[in-house]
């Protein structure tokens, strides 16, 4: 038994929430009014327990150092230290409506009142009725390197490593691999995860980086890599192989192109279709590592021309360049574009509507300037 548990009583009607422990035999109850109610600990019964704070051993033998041990039951009360100890051997209990895989890292700092000197602790957090082979993975340029592995139980979060600033440029690039399975009962089967995330070393010296988990008593900051069975779809592309794109884009909008038959303009003219194209360059590309803002920029304008050039001999055909608010970079490069290069081209806002304040429409008229 311990902090968080759900217990009911059972000589008496009633129930609640363990808050605390006054000694060892008795447990304090806070009721569904907020009242904090002594009762004798053989008195009370576990119905739903938070298995988030139970630190178990990784049944494949990987183990905490006796270091962090040591730490981590400092931190804890004995009663909440010992209620671990008896939940080593406990089968993983299921939670109704958990099955899809919710799965996240978390970075926790040892002290977050000393935070420019504290070490941190790496934690993974299985949200769901599964149980998961994982590897935990950083990468230096193309080589990757095995920071952990193992096996994490259902509903529950199992420690990784402990790190400190020195090593933050270590874990810039990290990835989370995981297979999901059940033991003892029949289940879906799920894919295979493969997540790679960048990790932002400048977090880890601001005190807002670190905000409240329901996995955690201490502020922790909280990366997604399973939401609802999707795993999380970080953007990342070679800088090489972005640059061979945007000349190979330069070189194909230099080439010359056949105008389209008059019978085709006139069929576009009759055409109400607006084309929509979305700039964000999540949408352009699968991966941003190693790009610059320039060259990310360079690329969404040149995907900007590409279209243009698609659609010169249709004159009247509307396009919509979604481009999103963000900071207007994007926008101001657009419409400086359409100024000096597509003279003749009319553009304005889009519907709001349809779009808010994010797009831009243009109209093609005549030839291109």
């Amino acid at each position: 038994m311990k902090k968080g548990d759900k217990v009911r009583f059972l000589s008496e009607v009633g129930g609640g929430i363990v808050s605390g422990f006054q000694g060892k035999n008795i447990v304090l109850v806070e009721d569904e009014d907020g009242f904090e109610i002594p009762m004798p600990i053989t008195e009370c019964v576990v119905i739903d327990t938070d298995d988030y704070n139970i630190a178990r051993v990784n049944t494949l033998g990987m183990k905490r150092t006796n270091e962090v041990d040591d730490r981590a039951a400092h931190r804890s009360s004995p009663d909440e230290a010992a209620g671990s100890q008896e939940d080593f051997t406990s089968p993983p209990v299921e939670i109704k409506g958990n099955d899809l895989l919710n799965v996240k890292l978390a970075y926790v700092p040892g002290d977050i009142k000393r935070i420019t000197t504290t070490l941190f602790d790496a934690y993974l957090v299985n949200d769901s009725n599964y149980y998961l082979y994982y590897t935990y993975l950083s990468a230096t340029g193309k080589s990757w390197q095995v920071r952990s592995h193992g096996l994490i139980e259902p509903n529950t979060k199992l420690f990784l490593e402990e790190f400190g600033r020195e090593l933050l440029n270590d874990i810039e690039r990290v990835c989370v691999q995981l297979l999901p399975f059940k033991t003892d009962r029949g289940f879906l089967m799920k894919p295979a995860v493969n997540v790679e995330l960048r990790i932002n070393g400048v977090k880890f010296y601001k005190l807002h980086s670190f905000g409240e988990s329901p996995f955690f008593d201490e502020p922790s900051l909280v990366y997604d890599i399973v939401v609802n069975d999707q795993p999380v779809r970080e953007v990342y592309v070679d800088a090489e192989s972005l640059k061979e794109a945007i000349v190979y884009k330069n070189d194909e909008a230099d080439k010359p192109r056949v105008k389209a038959s008059p019978a085709r303009s006139k069929q576009a003219n009759r055409s109400s279709d607006i084309v929509e194209v979305d700039l964000h360059i999540h949408q352009l590309l699968d991966n941003t590592s190693g790009l610059t803002n320039g060259e990310m920029l360079e690329y969404q304008l040149n995907v900007f021309r590409d279209t243009l050039a698609r659609y010169a001999g249709q004159s009247g055909q509307k396009i919509v360049f979604i481009h999103g608010k963000g900071e207007g970079v994007l926008r101001r490069a657009i419409e400086q574009e359409l100024r000096t290069r597509y003279k003749t081209y009319t553009f304005q806002d889009a519907s709001f509507q349809q779009y808010g304040f994010g797009a831009t429409l243009v109209t093609i008229r005549g030839a291109k300037g």
